[in-house]
């Protein structure tokens, strides 16, 4: 599923990490657990893999070549998943989830959007700063040393400082001195916890990508859609220090030689073929309560939508007009596309299959069971009406609150003020420490570099005009911040007008300004500059809107824990999973179709000539490279087509979510038969409520990829270093 990183959807997103009922192929499954929970099941269905070689912290196993993708040494969760193929630390994942990095390698002189890239040996491969890769050592069930030194009277404040306190030093103890990366990560609301540790590896290089009119075919309009013909793959190199151990990018830096590695199978898929999957799935919230559902809705939903939806119209105008333009917004866009489209399609979703009733369901249950015993009235009796109040406090203030966040705030040049705060202070303390702001001005005109790279001043104003009109237009005058208000009276109404004059006179707008400044920094000029005043003026108003809902989310967490812990109690006999929270995970079911409404079937693989048939040469999202055509007319699929024909992608029934990109999917002997990259949009109210009938993930065939990395590409380089069963 897509990457679709905006601060305030982490922000608001209640991820309750709760357990689920299990119909068939349902689970994210934790994997130390799969030989207690679920060898046999995944036996009977296909796997011939041992326990032991699926998940092992003595031995190699499947989980050594599992890889969580963050952009961060020290990431705390992650975007995306690869999996490695090859013994020189070769590693497949998404097409979306390279994308901000082939983006970031791109210019005018060197598309790689528009082209693809493919490097002929190590030495062309391109190192990327802001990439890592992580591998999971092993996971350890720490409850017992956190939950008994909680205690029910305490504040949920009090119980977040205790938490916090004891998980630093267990990820500390497990640390080893800065040897591994360690995080405990909370379970089932809060009811368990686990220790993660791993190793990170920052040298991560890219080494292929196909064009995007193949890894990005169908663009927005078939992205979230079946039937689907994307190649949606890129491919990465982990690098190490010479002696194995995890480094930063250096030149001394070799190949990662992996605990193990995933062959490719060229055997295909049939219906009914065993499929498992690993990952890092982000969140999922399948114990959302009916309240929970109806916010999301009725209240966080539609207010997101519009927000997002304005600056992706505002940014594609510029993007059809100017070609650099184009490719420097093309992941900021796509990003902002794929969840603007997932919530138009969970709100469908959600009403279209009446998940609030089906959680009214399970609430009414609950309730019945409290009733039957005085103990369990005096625990949970209040849960549920805790849990109602709490929502509609914090549907008061979320209008206002995103708003502010994705809209006043979301301007590069509101943004970018952010970065010069602490500046100010130390110009005005220079006479105490002259160094200091020395040393950050150096600093600034580093980052400058980055974030004017892929910056348009002109449309930076565009969205600054359109959005802050969007506020206005929306948000009551009585509940607007004085600074806005002042706004709106000064300029009598009139956004692009504001906004022509803030970036008329605010340093911020370009690199050569900033360098400027920063040359002769000026406390006095910074403190009068509108883009500086207007950052700390919106940065105010978000703080100052923030604290009510965070006092209603914090009541609604702790209604949800209490309400999960006695489900849990309710049905304690039954075989749950916790909730993703972007921690590995295994899930398994098989290859099929479905039926997505009266009358209709969709079969589980796709074709090549699905492609041809959907080409439009007047329609970026639709264009089909001409090596591609002169492929599929001489029929020239080598050893990767069957019978004239070359499947694309597959569907199966594994349950997955963001945060799944680019996990591999194996048959039961463990070898790769695809890439999950989508899930279907009969079933977007999957994350909340698992549908067997519909839910499906979608999948790139391993043999398409390979297709296009020997045939179109001719990087037999690649494909030579691959484990490849015929």
């Amino acid at each position: 599923m897509k990457k679709f990183t905006l601060l305030f959807v982490g922000l608001l997103t209640l991820t309750l990490n709760s357990f689920s009922f299990t119909p068939p192929d349902e689970g994210m499954w934790l994997p130390m657990f799969v030989d207690r929970l679920n060898y046999e099941d995944m036996q009977e269905m296909g796997l011939r893999l041992t326990a032991e070689e699926i998940y092992s912290i003595n031995n190699s196993s499947l989980k050594d070549a599992i890889v969580g993708l963050s952009g961060s040494g020290t990431p705390s969760g992650y975007f995306c998943t690869g999996e490695i193929v090859s013994d020189q630390g070769l590693m497949f994942t998404n097409h979306h989830c390279g994308f901000g990095i082939i983006q970031e390698h791109s210019s005018l002189e060197h598309d790689y959007l528009k082209d693809g890239f493919w490097a002929k040996n190590f030495s062309e491969e391109l190192p990327n700063e802001e990439l890592s890769a992580s591998f999971l050592i092993r996971m350890d069930n720490v409850t017992d040393s956190i939950i008994p030194l909680l205690s029910d009277t305490m504040t949920e404040g009090d119980r977040r400082g205790k938490i916090g306190e004891i998980r630093d030093q267990l990820e500390e103890d497990a640390s080893e001195d800065g040897k591994y990366h360690v995080k405990v990560r909370s379970f089932y609301g809060g009811n368990e916890y686990y220790l993660f540790v791993y190793e990170v590896y920052q040298d991560v290089r890219l080494v292929g990508a196909p064009p995007s009119a193949i890894g990005k075919y169908g663009g927005d309009t078939d992205n979230w859609m079946w039937p689907r013909h994307t190649g949606d793959f890129s491919i990465f190199r982990v690098y190490s220090a010479p002696d194995g151990s995890p480094a930063e990018y250096s030149e001394d830096n070799v190949p990662l030689k992996p605990k193990h590695h995933i062959p490719i199978s060229l055997k295909g898929v049939e219906k009914d073929d065993f499929t498992m999957i690993w990952g890092y799935p982000g969140g999922t919230d399948r114990y959302m309560t009916s309240y929970g559902v109806e916010y999301n809705n009725n209240d966080f939903g539609p207010v997101l939508v519009d927000l997002l939806g304005k600056q992706l119209e505002i940014m594609k105008e510029d993007m059809d007009a100017d070609k650099e333009v184009k490719i420097k917004y093309a992941s900021t866009y796509a990003s902002y596309a794929n969840g603007w489209k997932y919530y138009i399609g969970q709100i469908r979703g959600v009403k279209k299959l009446k998940v609030a009733d089906k959680k009214r369901d399970i609430e009414e249950q609950f309730a019945g069971w409290i009733n039957e015993d005085e103990s369990r009235k005096e625990k949970y009796g209040e849960v549920l009406t805790d849990i109602e109040d709490g929502y509609k406090e914090m549907a008061k203030y979320v209008e206002p609150l995103m708003y502010i966040n994705l809209g006043l705030m979301s301007p590069g040049i509101v943004g970018y003020g952010r970065d010069f705060g602490q500046f100010e202070q130390q110009l005005l303390d220079a006479k105490e420490n002259p160094e200091a702001p020395k040393e950050t001005a150096k600093s600034l005109k580093e980052s400058a570099k980055e974030h004017f790279k892929d910056y348009n001043a002109s449309t930076d104003q565009k969205i600054l005009a359109g959005l802050y009109k969007l506020y206005a237009d929306n948000i009551p005058a009585e509940n607007q911040p004085e600074f806005f208000k002042e706004i709106t009276k000064k300029y009598k109404g009139d956004y692009d007008v504001f906004a022509a004059d803030v970036f008329g006179k605010s340093i911020l707008t370009s690199e050569d300004k900033v360098n400027a400044f920063l040359d002769k920094p000026n406390a006095k000029k910074l403190a009068k500059d509108p883009g500086y005043i207007l950052s700390n003026q919106v940065m105010e108003a978000l703080m100052g809107s923030m604290g009510a809902y965070k006092g209603a989310q914090s009541n609604v967490n702790r209604g949800n824990r209490l309400f999960i812990a006695g489900l849990r109690e309710m049905n304690s006999e039954l075989v749950r999973y916790p909730d993703a929270n972007s921690t590995l995970r295994l899930s398994y079911g098989s290859i099929q179709d479905y039926y997505p409404a009266d009358a209709i079937h969709y079969d589980f693989v796709t074709h090549l000539s699905g492609v041809m048939d959907k080409e439009d040469p007047n329609n970026d999202e639709f264009i089909v490279p001409e090596k591609l055509k002169e492929l599929f007319k001489s029929k020239d699929y080598g050893r990767y087509g069957t019978d004239g024909k070359l499947i694309v992608g597959f569907l199966t029934t594994n349950d997955i979510t963001g945060g799944n990109s680019g996990s591999p999917v194996l048959n039961g002997n463990g070898e790769l038969i695809g890439l999950a990259f989508d899930g279907n949009w009969e079933a977007m109210s999957g994350d909340i409520a698992f549908e067997p009938e519909l839910q499906r993930t979608i999948c790139v065939d391993s043999r398409y990829v390979l297709f296009i990395i020997d045939k179109f590409a001719g990087a037999t380089n690649l494909i030579e270093e691959l484990t490849i069963i015929q």
